[in-house]
């Protein structure tokens, strides 16, 4: 078997990992659409709480505080994804450079690729807390409005 019908099977395994890099970059659209959406919602309530007073301030300091948090799991999601991304790029050169040069890399090969994906899920056990933690903040905003047509 000649260098190049060698290369070309190895080659095809080294771009697999790129799939897994488009997957992961779309999970940090996501991620980020979502973190801009808490730090805006953040700064709208921020803006709004000096003209508050009683209840109502305390229920919009709540759920400034719930979007800071969420926003502090998302940057934590963020950073897991973009490791991952980044095991997966080093994965492909990995495997890449095990084949070119001839190297024995099973074991360097097997533990990028766990610990890829222990940050990918590491990523969205964040991103599910962050979901969780939203459905909280609705909550309080739910019950403060049903309080508030309440008392009107």
């Amino acid at each position: 078997m000649n260098l190049p019908d060698q290369f070309i099977p190895d080659l095809r395994d080294a771009v697999g990992p790129v799939i897994l890099i488009s997957g992961v970059g779309l999970l940090l659209l996501t991620m980020t659409n979502r973190l801009g959406r808490a730090i805006d919602r953040a700064r709208i309530l921020k803006r709004d709480l000096n003209s508050l007073h009683g209840a109502e301030q305390q229920l919009v300091q709540a759920q400034i505080n719930i979007l800071f948090r969420r926003a502090k799991i998302i940057r934590t999601s963020i950073l897991f994804a973009v490791v991952s991304a980044l095991l997966a790029a080093l994965l492909v050169i990995s495997i890449f450079l095990a084949s070119c040069l001839e190297w024995k890399m099973s074991v360097l090969v097997g533990v990028i690729f766990v610990a890829c994906l222990g940050s990918l899920c590491a990523s969205l056990v964040a991103f599910i807390g962050d979901i969780n933690l939203s459905l909280r903040a609705l909550k309080l905003e739910l019950e403060g409005s049903i309080k508030a047509d309440t008392v009107n």
